[in-house]
This record gives C-alpha cells, structure tokens and sequence, in this order.
C-alpha cells in the first residue's frame, strides 16, 4: 500500500484512495450561494461548489467525519451521502446524532476498517479544539484520524480536523510518526466574536510542521468560505520564510480529480 491518491474535492473534503480503499473526508457537496448557520450568532456562506457530485464517487467504503454539526464539514448532500456508505467514523456525540451505524470515537481511541482481499486500516482519533480556549461547549467535539497499515513505511497518514494549535494538538507529533498530513487551515474567525480563531493559522500550521517533520504536507480547508481568513496565499508565505525547508514539503491539490499526492 505504497501508492496513495488524494483528491481535493473542496473545502475539507477530499477522497483517499490506497489499497483498494476509497475513504472520503467530511463530504461537502452543497451548491454555493447559501448561507448557513453555525449556532451562537455565526453565520457563513458558501462562495465556491465541489470540483466532484456524489454520483460521480463511485463506491465509497468509509467516511471519516471529524464533526457532522458544522455545514462546512458535513452539508445537506454530503449527509444524504452517508446512507450509502458501510463505515462512518466520527466523534461519538456525532455517531448518536447520526446513528445507525456510525462509529463513534474519543481522542486516542482507535477502530479498524476492514475488508476481504485488503490491508486491515486502523484508524485513530486524535485531539482537536476546534477554537479558543473554553469554546468546546459552543464550538462542539472534533476530532482528527491517524491512518495506519501493515508496511507503511515513513509513518501515518494524518488529518488534522478543525482545530487550532494547542497543547492536545502537540500530544501528536510525541505519539505518532507523520508521513503525510491533511492540514485543515483557513484562520476562521466570525464578526461576532472578534478575533478570536476556530482553526489553524498558516504561522500554527508551520510551527506543528516543525514538531512532525512530515515528508508531504497537503493544505485543505481554506478555500470557498467567507469565514476562512487565510488562503493560499498566506499559507504559501508563511511555509516559504519557514526553516529546514519546509516550504519545500508544501503539496497543492488542484480542485479536480487528477491529482496525486
């Protein structure tokens, strides 16, 4: 399972491919113009659509789906998706909302997908704080995923989730080796609380990268919202002043489905 294929999708969804597996993250396929409702007086709305529609997927065998309560993460289409899907990992308050046969999981807890003829993958939760200090009863559970499988041969695959830069976040790097991560970025910020951030900057995104020596780092979730703060510009900056060249393990998806990583 050496060859891995990532396709950026839009926003933090994009489609994993390895070892006959197709494993699709917080599926958003909504069209753009609308806005939605985030609780607590926020509000975004939606500037850019999917590169890809459900139907043009193909068979999906699991969903990873770091929280089902934020539209940017999990929309109306992308949640009628997942009745079709046999595996779906997210928090556990996100498995009893969703039910049926979600999996639910806590940070470092583990579960497996498995299948005839394919390398067994387990996947880990890890921690997220999708905002500030305190903002867990307001901004709800996230978590991230940690993929691994027998022969990977530079360490895991991780996806980082919703998350700022915080001590749980720094637990990473101490317990896991990184081969590749899925950064989700964007600096999103909202009118009503002022500068406070409820994810990533692209200065948090180089100092993690720093603590994990990652051999590709791969940028989503910053793009096609108004509450993103950051785009590529920023993050491309930010990685190109970094030290031990960083900047050189920075991979960009292109927004259509030809693209390896």
């Amino acid at each position: 399972m050496k060859d891995i294929r990532v396709t950026h999708i839009g926003g933090p969804t994009t489609l994993i491919e390895v070892g006959g597996w197709r494993i699709l993250t917080d599926p958003t396929f909504d069209a753009p113009g609308r806005r939605y409702s985030f609780g607590w007086g926020t509000s975004s709305r939606k500037h850019t659509g999917p590169s890809l529609q459900p139907d043009d997927l193909g068979q999906v065998d699991a969903v990873l789906l770091t929280h089902d309560h934020h539209a940017d993460n999990l929309d109306d289409r992308g949640r009628a998706l997942l009745a079709r899907v046999p595996s779906v990992i997210t928090t556990r308050p996100g498995a009893r909302r969703l039910g049926g046969t979600a999996r639910g999981l806590a940070p470092w807890e583990h579960t497996e997908l498995e299948a005839p003829g394919r390398n067994t993958i387990t996947v880990t939760a890890t921690p997220c704080r999708h905002g500030p200090p305190l903002s867990r009863p307001v901004a709800g559970h996230v978590i991230g995923f940690a993929l691994r499988w027998a022969r990977q041969e530079h360490g895991v695959f991780w996806i980082t989730g919703d998350t700022v830069l915080y001590r749980g976040l720094r637990q990473v790097p101490r317990r896991l080796t990184v081969d590749t991560v899925l950064l989700h970025l964007g600096a999103v910020r909202f009118p009503i609380t002022g500068r406070l951030r409820y994810s990533m900057t692209a200065a948090e995104a180089v100092e993690l990268c720093a603590l994990l020596r990652p051999r590709t780092v791969i940028p989503v979730h910053y793009e096609g919202w108004e509450h993103f703060k950051q785009g590529r510009e920023a993050v491309e900056k930010a990685f190109a002043n970094a030290p031990d060249g960083l900047g050189e393990r920075l991979h960009w998806l292109p927004l259509h489905p030809a693209e390896h990583a």
